[in-house]
């Protein structure tokens, strides 16, 4: 026992019981039940007589109640069971005075069953004596009672199934966890029952090996940054191996991907420290350009002493204006600019009627400016 026990433990994926099923009891079933319910106590009734009311209910909720069972339990073994019990119920109580009413539920017990409604995004596959016979739906068919089999509702529309690797090394043997996600269609419901035991753990299973197999094969920063394409290269094998079991894989999307804190925080720094390296960089080309400029500057006004003057009368000028203070200047520096022999000849111009009185206005505020700025240089 022990060496068995053993055994299966060493099996992760073992089959979880279902209950086996070989049709779908719906309400379509229940409405025909009730139809031959009723016509089996007309029959009685003009047959054998009125039916006492006592007798009736217990005919009706009975009849009711294996509709339930077989709800629960839709085996063709289990309408057997409630033929027999039926049937020796009614000679043990009744003698078979009831034959006409309890043979008509009879019948309604076996081909109530036999009607299978399916929606419009499911296939059914049908078994006739444990053998296929065809796939059906969607919409209403009929079952050959006791011979056939419906072995399972498939669902033809797209999922979506999560699945995911845990503690899997990279190339560069960095332990990772990563979480996909699987969009894939059944395209022949055939094929996914009678190839595969349970064709929605087998995706999942494979999914999870073919996910980590692509981990191992990629570094880490391949990993981070080429996430579609990982996903496209696990898509492709992944669809290989289910399309014989009628199962297409229409994408594989990787959705998370967590490294451990300490080689997150060492990579936040390794990041920080790159943007840093190019901002110090970006600021030393920009004072390289702002040198080229100065030069090229100086060589302009090296052969222009007058443009310089200007410039420096600007600069000065602009000082003043913005920030609202006194500039103290070293008066070579103004004698330099020649204040005086400009502000007389603006003052000339204006006597003569040669400049403008409002240009001659403007000259006098800037004579004013360079007086300022010569007092408080001496």
């Amino acid at each position: 026992m022990n060496v068995i026990k053993n055994k299966y433990e060493r099996i992760k994926n073992l089959p979880v019981f279902k209950l086996p099923r070989d049709f779908g009891y719906n309400a379509f079933s229940y409405l025909v039940l009730g139809i031959f319910m009723g016509v089996g106590i007309a029959v009685q009734y003009y047959t054998q007589g009125p039916i006492e009311t006592e007798t009736l209910v217990a005919v009706v909720i009975g009849t009711i109640i294996m509709g339930g069972f077989l709800t629960i339990f839709p085996l063709w073994i289990t309408v057997i069971q409630f033929l027999i019990l039926s049937w020796v119920g009614m000679y043990a109580k009744a003698g078979g005075s009831f034959y006409p009413l309890y043979s008509f539920i009879a019948a309604g017990l076996v081909f109530s069953p036999a009607f299978q409604l399916v929606q419009h995004w499911d296939k059914v596959v049908i078994l006739r004596f444990g053998k296929f016979r065809k796939a059906r739906g969607p919409g209403l068919f009929m079952l050959f009672p006791i011979i056939d089999r419906v072995t399972a509702f498939v669902d033809t529309r797209i999922r979506a199934t999560d699945f995911s690797a845990e503690k899997t090394l990279t190339m560069d043997t960095v332990p990772v966890h990563v979480d996909a996600l699987c969009f894939w269609m059944v395209w022949d419901a055939k094929k996914s029952v009678l190839e595969v035991e349970n064709f929605i753990e087998a995706v999942v299973l494979s999914a999870q090996t073919a996910l980590r197999d692509g981990i191992g094969k990629h570094e880490l920063a391949d990993l981070l940054s080429e996430r579609e394409h990982i996903g496209k290269e696990i898509q492709q094998i992944l669809d290989a191996k289910t399309n014989p079991w009628g199962i297409s894989i229409l994408s594989v999307e990787i959705t998370d991907i967590i490294i451990p804190r300490e080689l997150e925080d060492a990579m936040s720094k390794r990041a920080q420290a790159e943007r840093e390296r190019q901002s110090r960089v970006i600021l030393g080309s920009a004072e390289v350009e702002v040198a080229e400029k100065f030069e090229q500057a100086a060589k302009r006004y090296k052969d222009n002493p007058t443009a310089l003057h200007l410039r420096a009368m600007n600069m000065i000028y602009e000082g003043i204006k913005k920030h609202g203070s006194i500039m103290l200047l070293p008066s070579t520096a103004l004698e330099s600019m020649s204040l005086g022999t400009v502000m007389g000849a603006l003052a000339l111009g204006k006597e003569k009627g040669i400049v403008p009185k409002g240009k001659a206005a403007g000259a006098a505020d800037s004579e004013e400016d360079g007086n300022v700025g010569e007092d408080n240089g001496e």
